[in-house]
């Protein structure tokens, strides 16, 4: 009887101090020496999640993951995705960030002025995304800065970009300015666009947009060189090299020395800043403007005005040679 009594008291002695050392080591810094990433697909059990991050280093004991796992009642809670752990990070803690699902979130930038190709070249070379990118009309995408987790499709990215752009472009064309020779939203992208390609310079959209709406009224050609190389490339390469007199001569609805008004289609993917501009463009007469060597630009009221700065615009360059 004091035997049976003496092992029973061995035994619950025995098994606290193993939920003690267990609770410790649950608790305690982890074994990862440096941060590590660990992926955790749709569909893997605890058992999986736990031999990843064993062969990962983010766990040294797999069997009290599952136990810690079962005692908590969190197998079935247990997120897939893209998980980042650092240095040290204790069991407790990998578990907790499964468990609320703190993924990875990654971004992508898609800069200004790019054209469809172009952002899908730039989405067909982000990382831990899936699938093919589609190449949406030109225009129709807005360019900022998205994010992401693993997994996530190319397409729904582009999706997103779509909306985005389509949310912006209505909010923009109902506080638009009176008067404006466009007749449609998609009439605001296609100008955008020009702007965009024409001008880096972010204080300048408003003006060189203005430009444009001028010559639109008075029936005067655009004469962007940007669209004469949409012509040319399709936007799904650059160009290359300095437009020639021939390249504007190109027989092509794009080229806007030849052709009176809007291109059919935009020429690239437009920002938000470059919509507002063509929406609320600056109050001027001016129907010209050129490189003024600064990265910048000379703008004109008058051909003769317009004349001189590209003189001068000309010097520049050969005294830069």
């Amino acid at each position: 009887m004091r035997l049976a009594l003496l092992l029973a008291v061995i035994a619950v002695f025995g098994a606290a101090v193993a939920g003690w050392l267990g609770w410790e080591r649950y608790n305690e810094p982890g074994p990862l020496a440096e941060a590590a990433t660990v992926i955790i697909e749709p569909g893997d059990g605890p058992r999986r999640i736990a031999s990843k991050l064993d062969a990962a280093g983010v766990i040294g004991d797999p069997m009290l993951f599952l136990a810690a796992v079962r005692l908590t009642e969190r197998g079935g809670r247990l997120k897939a995705g893209e998980f980042r752990f650092e240095a040290g990070t204790s069991m407790r803690t990998v578990i907790g960030d499964i468990v609320a699902g703190r993924t990875v979130v990654r971004r992508i930038t898609v800069p200004e002025g790019l054209t469809s190709w172009q952002i899908a070249a730039l989405l067909d070379d982000a990382p831990a995304l899936d699938g093919e990118t589609p190449v949406a009309e030109e225009g129709a995408l807005l360019p900022e800065t998205y994010h992401y987790n693993h997994g996530d499709s190319r397409a729904a990215i582009v999706e997103r970009m779509r909306a985005a752009r389509d949310a912006a472009l209505a909010d923009l064309w109902a506080g638009r300015a009176e008067g404006l020779p466009l007749r449609t939203p998609g009439e605001a992208v296609i100008l955008a666009s020009i702007v965009e390609k024409e001008t880096g310079v972010a204080g300048e959209r408003p003006r060189v947009a203005a430009v444009f709406v001028n010559r639109l009224r008075k029936g005067m050609r655009l004469q962007s060189d940007p669209t004469v190389i949409y012509a040319l490339t399709e936007g799904k390469a650059d160009l290359g090299r300095p437009l020639s007199r021939a390249d504007l001569k190109t027989d092509s609805p794009y080229n806007t020395y030849a052709v009176k008004g809007l291109p059919p289609t935009a020429i690239a993917n437009p920002g938000r800043a470059a919509l507002e501009a063509v929406l609320n463009p600056s109050q001027t007469n001016e129907l010209y403007f050129v490189a003024d060597g600064s990265g910048g630009h000379a703008f004109a009221k008058t051909l003769a005005e317009h004349n001189r700065n590209v003189r001068r615009w000309r010097r520049l360059q050969r005294e830069n040679e």
